[in-house]
């Protein structure tokens, strides 16, 4: 047997439709054929662009978009290598179709949505977003849904709709610091300018949080409250995904600070009166 009649041996044959060893191996050289250049295209890419974070994000989001268009042609090329007559599949299957649209609207909704944050690049890998007051940092963007990274380091699988849907703050777009309030109270008898020397020497050596002209931290002395005097110490960071971890360890050098100067933290007090 010579390699022509290997490659038009029939495997099988089903009404007009017959698969050969030609157009099979054909098709999968075509397939294999799209991997490689697929994964030679990402290693390039992606090598070329990792020491620059600000165009990372939405090279990476091009380099998908550009992979589902790579393998949508390759399955297509496949298909009619191995004489399978697309249009007719897909006037077969344009009921069934149709049927799966409407019971399967998320779906597509979500397939819409990845479609739009890809190719509008309005949020990108490494982004740090806030949806409904949770801070989220973007990892992968995938057609129907993203994954994120909570600030307790929880991975998330989020549905792509919701990036286009709802109020999205995307913290990544803000060049410029962004500002944190950290809120006590002091007792009544405490001496307010104490206090606000107290607060003021509680950021002074944190690295976290800027010291400059523009961006220097402050206090605010904001209410007379009912148990308490409340004051505001307000600051700026570049430190947005973990900015918690920042306002804890301002807290505890508070909490030293305030026992060293005999400033005291009252707590709400309850009189019940009985009759």
């Amino acid at each position: 047997m010579t390699i022509t009649d290997l490659f038009n041996y029939e495997l099988f044959h089903v009404n007009n439709f017959s698969f050969r060893v030609g157009s099979v191996i054909l098709a999968l050289t075509t397939l294999i054929l799209n991997f490689f250049v697929v994964r030679i295209i990402s290693r390039i890419v992606l090598s070329k662009y990792k020491s620059t974070p600000d165009e990372f994000g939405r090279i990476f989001a091009v380099l998908q978009l550009l992979k589902y268009v790579l393998w949508s042609v390759a399955i297509m090329l496949a298909l009619q290598t191995l004489g399978i007559n697309l249009n007719f599949l897909i006037a077969g299957s344009a009921a069934l179709l149709v049927g799966l649209g409407l019971g399967m609207q998320n779906i597509f909704k979500d397939f819409m949505s990845g479609i739009i944050l890809l190719v509008e690049g309005s949020i990108k890998v490494n982004d740090i977003v806030q949806i409904n007051d949770q801070i989220l940092m973007v990892k992968k963007i995938s057609l129907r849904t993203s994954e994120v990274l909570t600030r307790e380091d929880n991975v998330l699988i989020v549905p792509n709709h919701k990036f286009t849907e709802e109020n999205v703050i995307n913290w990544t777009y803000n060049t410029a610091p962004t500002r944190f309030v950290i809120e006590v109270g002091v007792d009544y008898s405490s001496d307010i300018r104490l206090v606000e020397r107290c607060l003021l020497q509680s950021v002074a050596s944190n690295t976290d949080i800027l010291h400059s002209d523009e961006n220097k931290p402050f206090v605010r002395f904001t209410n007379f409250g009912s148990s308490s005097l409340d004051f505001q110490l307000i600051f700026w960071s570049y430190n947005l995904f973990r900015i918690e971890t920042t306002k804890s360890n301002v807290r505890y050098e508070i909490a030293r600070i305030f026992a060293d100067n005999n400033i005291t933290i009252p707590f709400t007090q309850v009189v019940i009166h009985q009759q």
